[in-house]
């Protein structure tokens, strides 16, 4: 399935940018996996195979943080035009809704003095203090603060540490069993490692430093999945909401609001958690990456999806070389099955 989008991948970019992949393409019909390259390649190499649990970054942000906000507006527990403060009393500033976090334009004042020095309820005070610089709602920038506030939220309304809230609400439901957040040491070796540090490398440990130090109190990174789980959720939203097990999960009519671009401008090409991009119709696409060097690509109206998880972080980090060949490999996909650029 989509020949050239996988030479793309394994001729010119495996072992350049990332030592190896697993891949998915969902179509209505069909589904193909693939594992590429190599797993490890420190302290020694290993083979990538299809069941490889990956440090998914911030695809934490939608698959977990704004799947329950959607069912809970689904439930008219939130509303979108709200302000963050009216269900995080802590919060100090009275004008950043819940919809400005949601399409990363709530610009926010994110600097943080000495951030890495700080322990995890220290860091929780300093995103509790931010505030809205003059331009709230003019522009999209994209920034962790949004989600790292709304996981907060997630626990003022549960009163649970936000990874239990991920669990029982999308992960159970939706039989995401091989995914998870915070591994026990023996459940490592089934990761692929991230980036070496100058204490080893990272393996099973998430790699964003913010989220590492919050613990179970992430929002915006922390997932450790596969490619089988996270073709489980992506097929929930080809079939507009329904889940593997037939639940209706999230409302055809959530799904169809996702479709559309949600900043209050209505200029941002952003839907609520989602980038958007050009879709095969009139619709558009549902995309987001995880710095770790993974994305997602759903096209519900064409109901046809990609799901790209690179180990790109190991052992080092080339971040730009990554990101020239990760947006040659979506436009050779989006290419492939046929959508306008």
């Amino acid at each position: 399935m989509y020949p050239k989008t996988r030479e793309i991948i394994t001729k010119k970019r495996l072992e350049q940018v990332y030592p190896g992949v697993t891949l998915g393409f969902l179509t209505q019909e069909a589904e193909a996996f693939y594992a590429m390259g190599k797993a490890a390649v420190l302290p020694f190499e290993e083979q990538m195979t299809m069941d490889k649990r990956f440090d998914v970054a911030s695809l934490t942000k939608v698959v977990c943080t704004t799947t329950v906000l959607l069912r809970l507006w689904e439930q008219g527990e939130i509303c979108w035009d709200e302000p963050l403060r009216r269900y995080l009393p802590e919060f100090a500033d009275e004008s950043i809704t819940l919809r400005h976090l949601l399409t990363h334009t709530s610009a926010l004042r994110t600097w943080i003095p000495n951030r890495d020095q700080l322990n995890g309820a220290e860091l929780r005070q300093a995103y509790l203090k931010m505030h809205a610089e003059a331009d709230l709602g003019e522009t999209v920038l994209y920034t962790d603060a949004g989600t790292i506030l709304l996981g907060f939220m997630l626990e003022a309304l549960y009163q649970q540490d936000v990874i239990t809230v991920f669990q029982e609400q999308v992960l159970d439901p939706l039989g995401m069993y091989h995914s998870g957040f915070l591994p026990e040491l023996s459940e490592r070796k089934e990761i692929v490692p991230t980036e070496k540090t100058s204490t080893g490398v990272l393996r099973g440990v998430t790699h964003d430093p913010k989220a590492r130090v919050l613990g179970p109190h992430a929002g915006n990174a922390g997932l450790f999945s596969d490619l089988g789980d996270l073709a489980r959720f992506s097929r929930m939203y080809l079939q507009h909401g329904v889940s593997a097990s037939g639940e209706q999960f999230l409302q055809e009519a959530t799904i169809a609001e996702l479709l559309q671009d949600q900043t209050p401008l209505k200029n941002g090409n952003r839907s609520l958690g989602w980038d958007l991009r050009p879709g095969k119709s009139d619709c558009p696409a549902l995309f987001h990456t995880g710095y770790t060097g993974t994305f997602l690509l759903l096209d519900v109206a064409a109901q046809e999806a990609m799901i790209f998880l690179s180990n790109r972080l190991h052992p080092t980090d080339e971040r730009e070389a990554y990101l020239k060949e990760r947006d040659e490999i979506i436009a050779c996909y989006q290419k492939e099955r046929g959508v306008k650029s």
